[in-house]
């Protein structure tokens, strides 16, 4: 027996005595305690599927330091402008619509290895390490905690830039490769819980740093930043090369065959793709709501401080209480999708529930109810799960097999550029009609809000009418094997 019919044997063989000892345990109560712990197959044992996971949790770990630590540590110990920080933490954005080439390239990839999604994954890993190992120096420059003769501010600002814009970019790579690699690996009947799994992976990563780096940070001096971002670079690398070891099946045979014809160009496959019944309009779709569910990202802690008059503590449990409220819209969609629900129902869903979720807070103004505030906020999570779900999965469902990267790199670039434009777009807005007076019973206040968010209830209405159409039904995905597209090889 040849070493490749080893390879081959061994990435096919039966589950191993941990796998089945793990599956037992799990069958008797993982599944009645965590969400998605019936996700578990032959085909893709529990072991491999959660290390696959560690991919989420490491890009939840650098979206948290990004938008959560590095913002508060930037303007309030550091005292950078505000205005810099925000077009700084913006910049990953400029990174977003390149993710369907990345998803092409890993449909098309040939490694000297035989591996085509790999590759690219240790590449965003190395990325990210190289971003998060230069930032802390980067922010101590711009910060002006060195001399200013050794390093001129304009080299703290551009170097920070270019730190934040390489985190940005390996987020953007592993993640949208390391959905793809799922995508491959999960049977079709499973990959709605897959989908969820990962996302919770991701809340998990989320939280767990959060509270790392706040426990770590209480004493803030610019030698615990150091040790923080770079601790977060090494566990970043860790996680990826322990979630990427033997997943995806070595195909040597690719570079012994006869050269095959050359795969098509990216026009040709963009081509290709949007024009699959329904394409375009499942992409707008996932624009519009997005759109609407994320201009309240950056406008709950403020209006409910400002308007409801919330102390600090209770401000700050509001992104749990969204990120609880989304953790149950990604474990009710996924019983439901697993046992044949249609994808595009469960997002029309979700938007359908962000409506009176949106009412709740609006009305939680006029009413000065911060326990109907809190409602709202609850169910918004819980639309924005279900909405975000439900989009995912039936773009992997409808995806060609030979073009499942670029599907979900076109998902994550509409909804990575769609949330970045909607907390711009809500923040300033909420300047802009600041102080106006919109009747006796509102808040003066709240004025700023209360636009933006009725503004997201008409995005809502516009996104179930965009959907409407598809939920009259679609072919069933074509599935196109390897062996009959030679340029997914």
């Amino acid at each position: 027996m040849t070493s490749r019919d080893e390879q081959a044997l061994g990435d096919n063989a039966p589950m191993s005595r941990v796998d089945r000892t793990l599956n037992r345990i799990w069958s008797r109560w993982g599944t009645r305690v965590l969400p998605f712990a019936d996700v578990a197959s032959e085909e893709l044992p529990l072991s491999k599927l959660l290390r696959l996971s560690l991919i989420q949790v490491s890009v939840g770990i650098s979206l948290t330091l990004l938008v959560g630590t590095l913002n508060r540590v930037m303007i309030v110990e550091l005292d950078v402008p505000s205005t810099i920080v925000g077009v700084m933490l913006s910049l990953p954005l400029l990174f977003a619509p390149f993710r369907a080439l990345i998803g092409f390239r890993s449909d098309t990839h040939r490694s000297a290895l035989g591996w085509r999604r790999v590759p690219f994954i240790y590449r965003g890993s190395m990325i990210q390490f190289g971003g998060l190992a230069v930032m802390p120096f980067a922010l101590l420059v711009l910060s002006g905690a060195m001399n200013a003769a050794l390093a001129p501010a304009w080299v703290g600002q551009v170097s920070a830039a270019i730190a934040i814009l390489l985190v940005g970019a390996g987020v953007h790579i592993t993640q949208t490769v390391g959905l793809a690699l799922a995508t491959d690996l999960a049977p079709e009947h499973q990959q709605a819980n897959v989908v969820g799994l990962m996302y919770v992976s991701l809340l998990v990563g989320s939280i767990a740093s959060a509270i790392a780096f706040g426990a770590f940070l209480v004493d803030f001096t610019p030698g615990r930043l150091i040790q923080v971002i770079q601790a977060s670079a090494v566990i970043t690398v860790v996680l990826n090369f322990i979630a990427t070891w033997k997943q995806e099946v070595r195909r040597p045979e690719r570079l012994m065959a006869a050269p095959p014809p050359p795969p098509p160009t990216f026009k040709e496959s963009w081509d290709g793709f949007i024009s699959q019944n329904q394409a375009l309009r499942r992409l707008v779709a996932v624009g519009l709501g997005t759109l609407a569910f994320t201009m309240a990202d950056v406008l709950l802690e403020p209006y409910g401080g400002e308007v409801l008059g919330l102390g600090v503590g209770a401000t700050t449990k509001l992104t749990a209480t969204f990120a609880g409220g989304s953790l149950v819209g990604f474990t009710l969609a996924s019983q439901i999708l697993s046992r044949g629900g249609d994808a595009f129902r469960m997002a029309f869903a979700g938007a359908l529930v962000g409506l009176p979720a949106f009412a709740m807070v609006i009305a939680s103004a006029t009413m000065q109810a911060p326990q109907l505030f809190t409602l709202g906020v609850l169910v918004m999570g819980l639309g924005a799960g279900l909405f975000g779900h439900g989009t995912l999965t039936a773009t992997m469902n409808y995806a060609p097999a030979d073009q499942v990267g670029m599907a979900l790199g076109a998902w994550g670039a509409v909804q990575a550029t769609a949330a970045g434009v909607g907390a711009a777009l809500g923040g300033g807005l909420r300047d802009v009609f600041r102080g106006v007076e919109l009747g006796p019973d509102w808040p003066v206040a709240a004025s700023g809000y209360i636009s933006v968010y009725t503004l997201e209830v008409a995005l809502l209405v516009v996104t179930l009418l965009a959907m409407v159409p598809l939920l009259r039904g679609m072919p069933a995905r074509r599935d196109v094997s390897l062996e009959e597209n030679p340029a997914a090889r």
